[in-house]
C-alpha cells in the first residue's frame, strides 16, 4: 500500500537528496549534490514522501506561491518502485493539495525523460511551453499544465 506523508526527518531528507542526485534527468543535467540538497529547501516549498509497506519509495517537492503557483518542482521515485503507481500517487496527492489554492498544476519535464513525459500526459497534463537548452546545451525542458479553469473564476477551498 502506498502512503503519502509530510517530510519530517532530516534522515529521510538526505535519502531524497541522494535519490535525486542519482536519477535522470539530474545526472545528465549535471546537478551537484549540493544543488540537489538546495532544491529540497526554501520558503514556500512542501515536501511529501511516499512509502510502500513502510519503505521509502520516493518524494515530491511542490511550491504553492510565486509566478507558477501550484508548481510540482521535483518528483523522484526509487528505481525498484518505478512503474508501480508511486509516481501517480505522488502526483495525485499534489493535485489534491494544489487545486485547493490554484486552478493550475504545473510541472517541467526534460526532453531526456520520455517515461516521465508519458506519465504526465496520461494524467491529463498538456504541453504549454518549451525551453530550449534551459539547463544544458542540447536538452530542452517542457512546461506542462493541468487545469480546472481560469484563475479569474477560481475560488480557493476554505
Amino acid at each position: 500500500m502506498i502512503e503519502i506523508s509530510n517530510l519530517d526527518s532530516s534522515d529521510i531528507l538526505e535519502k531524497c537528496v541522494l535519490l535525486v542526485h542519482a536519477s535522470e534527468p539530474f545526472v545528465t543535467l549535471q546537478f551537484s549534490l549540493e544543488h540537489c540538497r538546495q532544491m529540497m529547501q526554501g520558503d514556500y516549498k512542501e515536501v511529501y514522501i511516499a512509502t510502500v509497506d513502510g519503505n521509502f519509495a520516493g518524494f515530491v517537492v511542490i511550491q504553492l506561491y510565486g509566478t507558477l503557483k501550484g508548481y510540482i518542482q521535483t518528483i523522484c521515485v526509487e528505481p525498484e518502485y518505478r512503474s508501480k503507481g508511486v509516481g501517480t500517487a505522488l502526483i495525485r496527492h499534489c493535485e489534491e493539495r494544489i487545486l485547493k489554492v490554484s486552478p493550475n498544476v504545473f510541472i517541467l519535464v526534460s526532453s531526456i525523460n520520455p517515461g516521465a513525459q508519458r506519465l504526465y500526459y496520461s494524467l491529463g497534463f498538456e504541453k504549454t511551453g518549451e525551453f530550449k537548452n534551459l539547463i544544458l546545451q542540447g536538452h530542452d525542458e517542457y512546461l506542462l499544465r493541468k487545469t480546472i479553469g481560469p484563475i479569474r473564476s477560481f475560488v480557493p477551498a476554505k
